[in-house]
C-alpha cells in the first residue's frame, strides 16, 4: 500500500508534516530510524501509517497506559485493529487481543516496556509476526534517569 493514500483515507490528512513524508518512508522500507520531532509534529503516525503499509504487526512500547488507551481508541475509531496489553486490561481486553492474534487480524499492539522484558513475551511475539518495533516517548529515559523504567534498557 502508498502512504498518501492511506494517510488520506483513514488518518483524514491530505498532505504530511514536516519530515513525516521521509521518516514514513524509511520505516515503510525497513530502515532503523530515529525521529525526534516536536509534542504535536506527528511522530506516531510516522509508525503507525508504516504499520498499515508493511504485513506483520507493528510492536508499539510505550510508557503510559492513558496514551496507550488513547492511540488505540483512535486506530480502532478509524477501522485499524490496535490493541494494547496492559496491567490495566480487563480480561476481555486482553481476549481480544489474543483474539486478534489468533485471527491474524492485529495491526499494532501497544505494550509497556515491563510486560515486553516479562517471561513469554518475547515467544508470544516472534509467533505473532512482529515485522516492525516502534519505542515511544523514549525521550522518557534521558529526561528521568535510566532508573526510572529499567525495562527501557533492556528493548534492545
Amino acid at each position: 500500500m502508498q502512504a498518501k493514500p492511506l494517510l488520506r483515507d483513514i488518518f483524514g490528512f491530505d498532505s504530511f508534516r514536516p519530515g513525516q513524508e521521509e521518516i514514513v518512508s524509511a520505516v515503510a522500507s525497513g530502515s532503523n530510524v530515529l525521529a525526534i520531532m516536536p509534542t504535536g509534529g506527528g511522530k506516531s503516525l510516522c509508525f503507525q501509517l508504516p504499520a498499515l503499509m508493511r504485513g506483520g504487526i507493528t510492536l508499539v512500547v510505550s510508557p503510559l497506559i492513558a496514551l496507550m488507551r488513547d492511540q488505540v481508541r483512535s486506530l480502532r475509531e478509524v477501522g485499524v485493529e490496535a490493541h494494547a496489553l496492559t496491567s490495566g486490561n480487563t480480561a476481555e481486553e486482553t481476549e481480544s487481543v489474543w483474539q486478534a492474534l489468533a485471527d491474524n487480524t492485529l495491526k499494532l499492539l501497544y505494550i509497556a516496556p515491563e510486560r515486553l522484558a516479562s517471561q513469554g513475551t518475547l515467544p508470544m511475539l516472534r509467533r505473532a509476526g512482529v515485522s516492525l518495533i516502534a519505542v515511544d516517548e523514549a525521550h522518557c529515559v534521558s529526561q528521568w534517569g535510566h532508573d526510572f523504567r529499567p525495562d527501557y534498557l533492556r528493548i534492545g
